[in-house]
């Protein structure tokens, strides 16, 4: 941590973590799925995008192919074709028959319910393992992503150069497990729909109800 840079402390943290937590009792994910492998897919492509735009092409998607097996067995072209609105769809049509391929090989085509082994699936990194554990599996995790990260730097929770595992570890220090999922959720909605990152007053507790 920098020592010019004054931080909030453990009880001043809790407090804002709580107010922000009690300001959206109903938060959760925002991703369409019927099951952990449309789970994986959807989080997946959800980097650098929208929820909503994920949400758009995911029918199609699953419609197309249901089961690891089938995307296990599909050209990356044919995935392509689906996810084609999406920005990076080469590099995730890649990723997403990898990791299929890998759930046929490995796991019986069924997603793996520890983190250890979804940060082997191609395309998987620590915030879509944490997003897997918690939504499919009911883990508790906390997923960092932008909103999260931001929020966290903005009240001061963490220091501004902090990184995404690091903001991560000062979360799940302050909170306990059984808040993990929530909180986050209601951090993302904080960032999403109350204090947006264009958000006009730098003050970040004028968005406090």
């Amino acid at each position: 941590m920098e020592k010019d840079e004054k931080l909030l402390s453990d009880e001043e943290a809790r407090n804002v973590l709580k107010r922000i937590d009690a300001m959206f009792p109903e938060a959760k994910g925002e991703l369409n799925w019927d099951n952990r492998f449309q789970l994986l897919c959807a989080v997946l492509l959800s980097a650098q995008t929208t929820d909503k735009m994920v949400n758009k092409v995911t029918p199609q998607l699953f419609a197309d192919f249901p089961t690891p097996e089938a995307m296990a067995a599909a050209s990356q072209e044919e995935i392509e074709a689906d996810i084609s609105h999406l920005g990076l769809y080469h590099s995730k049509a890649k990723h997403l028959k990898e990791m299929a391929q890998t759930l046929v090989a490995e796991y019986g085509g069924q997603v793996p319910g520890k983190k250890e082994n979804l940060v082997k699936l191609a395309g998987v990194g620590n915030k879509t393992a944490n997003v897997v554990l918690a939504e499919g599996w009911g883990v508790p995790a906390i997923a960092v992503d932008t909103h999260v990260s931001r929020i966290a730097k903005k009240f001061k929770i963490v220091p501004e150069k902090a990184t995404p595992l690091q903001v991560e570890k000062r979360l799940e220090e302050l909170l306990p497990k059984d808040e993990w999922i929530h909180t986050h959720h209601a951090m993302i909605f904080f960032g999403r729909y109350k204090m947006p990152a264009r958000a006009k007053n730098p003050d970040p507790y004028s968005y406090l109800d």
